[in-house]
């Protein structure tokens, strides 16, 4: 039996396809479009479908849409009812409660998704879409915050969870809890619009001059510049309850904070405040409903799914100050991951007896052959060269301190380039930090990101043991700091991805040969694209990127391409 999960409602369009529990594919669609996030989160853009991402994920089956014998879209328009009592203001926010007539147009479009999907592909594809029959039973409308549930859970290597999902809404909850257990998700509480962590986030993202619904991760990025010096102001703005709820008073925060910072203006000292401020008031509530639900619940285990779950920061704190005793985060766990939530809801209703899979890796995008790139690069009238030990020769060029573009196997599902689709630099150069941040025309208080091979992980990071998906930080050990500066962030932590054989072979050779080079099993792994643009999928996307950035050399699949020297 064959699912397909569809994410349209908002923004990170995406597609993921499952068959009797087993995931086959699963991507977004902004890296076939070239659009960021696949599109802007307002109403009248519901209509737009990730026609792509679903033709990509019926190719990797060998299928059409005529086998696919359940959709699933998460998000419920039947939850959102239509009424003239809902505001106009900030329509343009990805997760507004939007004007009358918005949200009428809001709803029409995902109620007519079916239709759309059966007749609105583009021309080019119509050879896997075309033709297919709409029935009765075959498409399911999943509310959203199920879908982020089931993400979590599902693919899990948990038994029995509590399950969190926090993100700006969905249809009108904005922080959802769950217990899983088997094949049973069953919601034990939620919070609803107008109160959410997420729209509070978001707000002060726009405040702070960053694009909302797309930044917020430049927040969480800048907060470890400041001090808490406004946390009593966000602090009087959320009342938690005992009971898992809260609320948040609504505000305006020029008229507590002062003036906004305009979009490509200059940082103060205020804004690194504030930023760090908000930042410390998500970690108190989350606390707060992290410790409901565990006694709620009374499991070890806890699982995250929403937004929000992408703050490594906050999932760092619920590690090491929480009550649960173990953690998985789902590594798409913003919208894009609600198709794969989704599939796999419709997908447990059919198959009960069959155990869901593990998501051991995130590597479910499309790959290419050596013949696919050599033949591109032939017709390219490239100049290249084979690589005899990817591995080894790659390691090379790295302890030259040069800055390479990876290309390797199946493209990473969800926000985090993790091997397949990065940029690797040695971390043993304090300098590299800043120069990834110019190749890429990134703020200068960026930090970057470190790998690190699985085996050796506690031993360069402190308690770090398996964090695959770059979902938590870890502070850098003192006695390693020196090694490798580059990846040290301003408060002496870094976003890890540790690396095993089994998920990635050639990937984790390579940290093996750098450390044979040079005695550090850390390299930088920083996303393969450059400011605005999605992450490439590709062969021809890499190149492009490549020859339109300074960076230094080329690794994809077998073959290298390097720049003339300086």
């Amino acid at each position: 039996m064959y699912t397909l999960g569809i994410n349209a409602a908002f923004h990170d369009s995406a597609a993921a396809l499952i068959k009797d529990g087993v995931l086959i594919a699963a991507v977004e669609d902004e890296r076939f479009t070239h659009i960021k996030h696949g599109k802007r989160p307002v109403p009248f853009s519901a209509y737009e479908l990730p026609f792509h991402a679903i033709d990509y994920c019926l190719q990797e089956a060998g299928i059409t849409m005529n086998d696919v014998d359940h959709i699933a879209y998460s998000f419920d328009p039947s939850l959102l009812k239509s009424n003239g009592k809902q505001s106009a203001d900030n329509i343009d926010a990805p997760h507004a409660v939007f004007s009358d007539q918005l949200n009428d147009l809001f709803l029409s479009y995902m109620r007519q998704a079916p239709q759309h999907l059966r007749d609105g592909y583009p021309h080019h594809l119509q050879k896997r879409l075309a033709g297919w029959k709409l029935n009765s039973g075959k498409w399911h409308f999943v509310e959203h915050h199920i879908a982020h549930a089931a993400s979590a859970f599902y693919p899990s290597p948990f038994k029995e969870a509590a399950v969190l999902t926090l993100d700006g809404r969905g249809e009108m909850a904005s922080t959802s809890y769950f217990r899983g257990e088997g094949n049973s998700l069953g919601k034990i509480g939620e919070v609803c619009m107008p109160h959410s962590l997420g729209m509070l986030y978001e707000k002060i993202t726009t405040y702070l001059g960053f694009l909302h619904s797309s930044d917020e991760y430049k927040v969480m990025a800048l907060a470890s510049y400041g001090k808490p010096v406004y946390l009593q102001q966000f602090r009087s703005l959320i009342n938690v309850n005992d009971n898992g709820c809260y609320t948040i008073g609504d505000f305006d925060p020029a008229a507590v904070f002062g003036p906004a910072r305009p979009k490509g203006g200059d940082y103060d000292q205020r804004f690194f405040d504030i930023a760090h401020s908000l930042q410390k008031v998500l970690e108190e509530t989350v606390l707060k409903l992290v410790n409901w639900l565990y006694e709620e619940t009374k499991t070890g285990n806890l699982c995250l799914a929403g937004g929000v779950a992408l703050n490594c920061v906050l999932n760092a704190v619920i590690r090491d100050n929480g009550p649960f005793k173990n953690i998985w985060v789902q590594p798409a766990a913003g919208d894009a991951g609600t198709a794969l939530g989704a599939a796999m809801w419709v997908d447990r209703k059919f198959n009960a007896g069959v155990p869901a899979q593990t998501m051991e890796h995130a590597y479910w995008g499309p790959s290419y052959s050596d013949a696919d790139v050599e033949s591109l690069l032939q017709w390219m009238k490239i100049p290249y060269r084979r690589l005899n030990n990817i591995a080894a020769e790659t390691a090379s060029l790295l302890a030259q301190n040069k800055v390479i573009g990876w290309f390797q196997g199946r493209m990473e599902f969800g926000p985090r380039a993790l091997g397949s689709r990065s940029i690797l630099a040695s971390p043993a150069d304090a300098a590299m930090q800043q120069k990834l941040n110019e190749i890429k025309d990134r703020e200068d208080f960026r930090p970057v990101a470190p790998v690190v091979m699985e085996d050796v992980a506690g031993e360069w990071f402190e308690n770090a043991t398996v964090s695959p998906f770059m979902l938590f930080v870890y502070n850098v050990k003192p006695d390693k700091a020196d090694k490798i500066p580059a990846v040290r962030h301003v408060d002496g932590t870094a976003r890890i991805q540790t690396i095993n054989r089994n998920q990635h072979v050639l990937y984790y050779d390579l940290l093996h040969e750098f450390n044979k080079l040079t005695g550090v099993p850390v390299l930088i792994n920083t996303s393969f694209n450059t400011r605005g643009e999605p992450i490439v999928c590709t062969p021809k996307d890499a190149i492009a990127c490549f020859y339109t950035s300074p960076f230094d050399a080329l690794v994809i699949n077998s073959f290298l391409l390097e720049k003339a020297p300086d």
